[in-house]
Parts: C-alpha cells; structure tokens; sequence
C-alpha cells in the first residue's frame, strides 16, 4: 500500500478518498473550505439529487460532453452502486419525478454526513482550511503536494484538533485587515487525485485550481463556460414579468431550421432572462452557441431562436376553440379582460402586447385572423436569447481537463505517471437529474479502483 494525496472535499473527492482508504491506503484529503462538501449543500435546492434511477445505458444519452469517455467509470460504479452506496451508509432515498434520486430527509447535508462518517471510519486524515497551491511532479511522476494553511490555520479533522505544524517555511502574509502568518510545506505521496471541481459557484471554493494543476503540468484544458445556468435575453417585457413560475410549458431553441434544444417542464423569469429546470437543460446544449454573460456587450445569439409554448397540451385548433369560449362567454368584454382566465396576471399585459389586437376592443369584434395570430403568440411566446448567467450562478462548468490525455479506466493522466483527474474538473457535463453527480461518484470510484491496484 502508499500515500495519497486528495484535493478537494467535494463529491469526486470524497468519494476516491474513502474507496482507496477503505482498501488500506493512508489517504490525506485537502479542504481550502472550512467544511467539507459546501457545493453538495446546495445542489438540488438544499435537497442533494444525488443520482438517477435510470438504466445505466440512459447516463450516456444525458451527458453532453465526451460521453464514450464514462463508458469504464459507468460500469465500474454504476447509478445502483451510488443508490446503494449511500443506503448502506445510513441515508434512505426515495425516486421522484424524471427518477431524480434524493434522501428521504430532503436535506443534503445528510450526504455530506454520511460520506464524512465513511471516510473517518475508514481512516481517511482530512485537513479542512488547508489549501494546495502546488502539485509536485518528479521525473513525469506526481510525488506529492504544496500546501498551506487558510483562515485559522490547518485543522486535521482525524485527530480532532486545529494545528500550524508546518513550521518549517513561515512567511509573513500582509493581505486581509490583520497580519496573518501563512505556513507552506510539501507533503509528499505516491499518487494525487485533482477533485477541485470547476469554475461554477465560486463561493464554495470552485475557483478553478485545477485547471491551474492540469496546465502546470502539461495538460490542455479546454474553453471553460457556465452550463445549467440561466440564459439571458433581449425583450424588455422579461424584466417585467420576473418571479414568474411557468409550469408544463414547452421550451424550444432552433438554429436555422434545425432545432437544438426541445423540452416540456418548469421555467421561470428572472430580471435579466429566464431560468428554472427545462432552461437548465438547455443551457448544457446551447454552451457552444451563448457566451457567459457580459451586460455592455450582450447582444442577440446570432441565427438563434427560442420561443415558449405556453399551452402546449393544445393544438392549434384546440387552443382556437378554447380562445373562442373565453370570448363567447362575454362577447362586449374588451380584450385585455377577456383573456384574463388564460394566464397568470402578470402576464396578461404582455399577452395584450404581443397579441396584436387593441387592448380596448370588444372582442365580438376581434376577426378570425386576429385571433389565429393572438393565438400563434401563446403557442410561441418569443424570446431573444443573448447569453448565459455568469460562472456565480452556474451549476457545473462546460469544459475542463482534456479527456484525451486522460485513461478513461483509470482516470491517471497520460502525461503525469501517478496524477490522476476526477469530477467536474475534467471536460464532463451533463443534464440536471443527478447526472453530474453520478459522474462524481463514478470517477472517483474509478480513480481509487485504479490507485489500489499500483504496485508500491
């Protein structure tokens, strides 16, 4: 057996870290935070869709970047394997809609708990407020890591006490309000596993480190962009209606005559666009067509366009009719009153604009035209999309690591002999519904599979 040294204490992390000391490795995790799975916190809206509940074929189909290159990790720790997981580690699940797999308690820090009770059980040394600034490479073979201690110093959780016991590189720091003495050391390993995440939710300590590891030593990564976030739009009447929830709606981006992106869920608006489910999904296929958005320069996506249906359980001539009683009910009604049982309030104004027909006339004297055309508009509510929401917003980061210079079975790079990539660092994404975490778990399981069977 040998040393491993982990960075990061999110979900691939945690998870490779128990795997290889559950084998009998010492293993020392790495957390700049000071506690470990803060992004697991929030996913899921606090409640943690930890995976999905569909065959393991249908994971591929869901991922949206380099999805042949999971084909080892997917098999090697599938989607039961994380259900069972998680069961046997003392967190009941339950499957909901779209097989959206979460703890029965709703609350993600039972996640976090769990893995966090795994890991000591298992012995694994974790140093929260402890960050990497370096990983050290010898003769193209990692053998270890630089690091320092962050906020009150380095606190090793798996002795239970807060400690600067470095001691042997002090320097003075003069940054922050106070003088604070930071320490440096190298520790050294037999192998490093890079789980530091991506560049999404910045807050939570993804700020990129491990792209700055990947390209130190020798390794490409590709363009970075925020995925299942919100997308930005042109039309003034957006900011209007913000906070508005739309449910079973349908969500459709075409380009030219090819339609990119088509789902039916949950949507909302928001001061500068529209987010919600179905518009998560769609920002993970339109990243290479919107770019983060930048308010002085956003402008229309060129050849771009979206559109809302908002009664999509009607068809053309159903939603006629249903229009038609609305305005038989009460023929003398004026037209911003009779639409009024169709949509939400707040957005009835904006109907009357888009609907072409004075918002004063009696609706006996609306013709068939006028109508038809009022009725194409609730069918495809129209928007202008000009960007994606910033990386602070962002759910995952498109892009990263390249696979290519990755083992897909092992996940140790081809260049770095001992080095290995896991999680969200690698140029991996994939649609909301638990997808991204199954690449998480799998990579990391993946990881610790290949470590353990090294020769020392």
């Amino acid at each position: 057996m040998g040393t491993a040294s982990v960075i990061g204490g999110g979900a691939s992390g945690m998870m490779a870290a128990l795997q290889l000391a559950r084998r009998g490795w010492e293993v020392h995790l790495y957390e700049k935070n000071e506690k470990l799975g803060k992004k697991i916190y929030i996913t899921g809206k606090g409640r943690c869709n930890l995976t999905n509940a569909c065959d393991v074929e249908e994971l591929f189909s869901a991922v949206m970047s380099n999805p042949k290159f999971l084909y080892s990790a997917f098999y090697g720790f599938t989607n039961a394997d994380t259900i069972r997981f998680f069961e046997e580690a003392g967190v009941p699940l339950k499957v909901e809609r779209g097989k959206r797999v979460f703890p029965v308690s709703d609350h993600a820090s039972d996640v976090i708990k769990a893995l966090s009770r795994r890991m000591e059980e298992y012995g694994v040394k974790t140093h929260l407020e402890t960050e990497v600034s370096k990983v050290l490479v010898e003769d193209a073979k990692a053998c270890g890591v630089r690091v320092r201690a962050v906020g009150n110093g380095m606190r090793d959780t798996s002795r239970g006490r807060a400690a600067m016991d470095f001691g042997k590189s002090v320097r003075r720091d003069s940054a922050g309000p106070e003088p604070a003495f930071v320490a440096e050391e190298d520790h050294r390993s037999d192998v490093v596993i890079v789980a530091t995440g991506g560049l999404s939710y910045p807050l939570t300590g993804s700020t990129g480190d491990g792209y700055r590891f990947a390209r130190e030593t020798g390794h490409t990564v590709t363009p970075l962009s925020p995925s299942l976030v919100s997308i930005r739009t042109a039309e003034d009447y957006v900011p209007r209606l913000a906070g508005l929830s739309l449910k079973n709606v349908e969500f459709t981006v075409t380009k030219g005559k090819k339609r990119l992106f088509r789902d039916f869920g949950e949507m909302m608006f928001t001061h500068q666009g529209v987010s919600g489910p179905v518009v998560l999904s769609a920002s993970a296929v339109l990243g290479k067509y919107l770019k983060p958005g930048d308010e002085d320069k956003d402008g229309p996506a060129e050849g771009l366009s979206a559109w809302i249906n908002l009664k999509p359980a009607l068809n053309e001539e159903q939603l006629d009719a249903r229009i038609l009683r609305e305005f038989e009910a009460a023929p003398n009604r004026q037209f911003k009153n009779a639409i009024a049982s169709l949509f939400p309030s707040s957005l009835v104004p904006v109907m009357v604009e888009l609907g072409g027909i004075s918002p004063l006339k009696p609706v006996h004297s609306v013709t068939k035209e006028e109508r038809r055309f009022f009725a194409s508009r609730i069918r495809q509510f129209p928007l202008t999309l000009t960007s994606l929401g910033s990386f602070h917003e962002a759910v995952i980061t498109r892009g990263g690591v390249q696979v290519r210079q990755i083992d897909p079975s092992t996940m140790e790079s081809r260049l770095v002999s001992g080095l290995y990539f896991v999680g969200e660092v690698l140029d991996l994404d994939a649609l909301t519904g638990g997808f991204n975490l199954q690449i998480a778990w799998s990579t990391g399981a993946a990881a610790a599979e290949a470590v353990s069977r090294r020769q020392q």
